[in-house]
């Protein structure tokens, strides 16, 4: 996929080949491809809403897109190209899209080491699409997402009888992880998948909890009963503090780092290891509520302190708060019933493609992005790269 191609949204549909049979067909097939992503970009939701989109605006979608006949395609044809599309095929090429687009884009979600070496922070989480459940066919997407831009960078559906674990090294596999830190929740916090991730060059924080128990209470005694005197303090300690208010609640953090351990723990490449204690009080009431967390990196002690390792673990949250929650409540996915063979998986893909879009043009308000591309039809289509006539 050369750069011309990985630009737009076209450019990744003209490599996504054709799975009809050339008897009956009455559509080019990025035409379809064109129209779908466009109604998606214009705020509709379902099959239906996005046919009926097209419909509503035929005239000036066959004056831009030029199909080889007027009529508009309808919505059982819509969802045959939804089902049969080569989802494979499709997620590779928006891999290669969100490349592009992060090449273009100023940093974000970075932290630079003493040395002057600038790390790119991912997170990796999973996500089901809960409306297909009904239907038997249950979609749970693992994602790779970029920190502070919540640009998606690629994402891979779990098999059935599988789970995160098994999916996350697939993930990540054959990708250069050189400059990165990858970040993940307990669930993943596996040696065989932490050394993968050295193997490919990068650097891991990973949550440490009860399921990695000897791990877990080596970390948890190194901070209740810290072996290092007062003289070796600096050289062993690290801590770094914020505290917010806003919403109603007061928010405090404290991120504690030491190397103590790194020679002792049987882990691959492990720079050092901390605790985090996080409290919230709500002011009206004075409610009280706190949780302490372990992690452990392979990002060196004396390369990165602990306010760098602060921001690298609520960089983790942009996964949730920037791509997941965006596409359940504004985007509303799983309330989607559209079931049938790779369906609900593309219309995931394509939505994860237009959230990149947006953000890539500056919106931070993806509600206020779907009502300025909703009144325009031209905008939709500029968006996902359709040339003008």
């Amino acid at each position: 996929m050369d750069q011309e191609e990985c630009n737009t949204l076209m450019g990744v549909f003209q490599g996504i080949p054709d799975p009809r049979k050339a008897r009956g067909q009455r559509y080019p097939w990025l035409f379809l491809l064109a129209l779908v992503a466009a109604a998606l970009a214009g705020g509709q939701q379902t099959g239906h809403a996005v046919a009926h989109w097209i419909s509503l605006h035929a005239e000036e979608l066959h004056q831009r897109l030029r199909p080889p006949r007027a009529s508009t395609p309808s919505e059982s044809t819509l969802r045959r190209v939804l089902r049969g599309l080569d989802i494979a095929v499709l997620e590779q090429r928006l891999a290669s899209h969100a490349q592009c687009l992060a090449a273009l884009a100023a940093e974000q979600g970075v932290i630079t080491t003493t040395t002057g070496e600038v790390l790119q922070g991912q997170a990796i989480d999973g996500k089901e699409v809960r409306g297909v459940r009904a239907y038997g066919q249950p979609l749970h997407l693992l994602s790779l997402v970029q920190h502070g831009s919540g640009r998606v960078l690629t994402q891979v559906a779990i098999e059935a009888k599988r789970n995160e674990i098994t999916a996350a090294p697939q993930l990540l596999a054959g990708r250069e992880l050189r400059g990165t830190v990858t970040t993940m929740d307990a669930m993943h916090t596996q040696e065989d998948f932490a050394q993968q991730i050295l193997d490919q060059h990068g650097h891991y924080l990973m949550v440490v909890k009860k399921n990695q128990s000897e791990l877990y209470n080596a970390i948890a005694f190194l901070f209740e009963q810290p072996p290092w005197l007062p003289r070796q303090k600096a050289a062993e300690y690290q801590v770094y503090r914020t505290s917010e208010k806003g919403h109603g609640r007061l928010e405090r953090r404290v991120l504690e780092a030491s190397p103590s351990l790194s020679a002792y723990l049987d882990w691959p490449g492990v720079g050092q290891v901390m605790r985090r204690h996080y409290e919230r009080i709500i002011l009206k009431t004075g409610e009280i509520s706190s949780e302490i967390t372990y992690g452990i990196t392979s990002l060196p002690f004396s390369a990165v302190d602990a306010a760098a390792l602060e921001q690298l673990w609520r960089g983790h949250w942009t996964i949730e708060n920037r791509v997941h929650r965006v596409r359940d409540g504004t985007m509303r996915e799983d309330a989607g019933q559209i079931h049938a063979g790779h369906a609900a998986h593309t219309l995931a893909a394509l939505r994860n493609a237009i959230l990149n879009l947006f953000r890539q043009y500056g919106w931070t308000n993806i509600a206020d992005a779907f009502r300025h591309y909703a009144a325009s039809v031209q905008d939709c289509l500029d968006l996902i790269g359709v040339e003008k006539a």
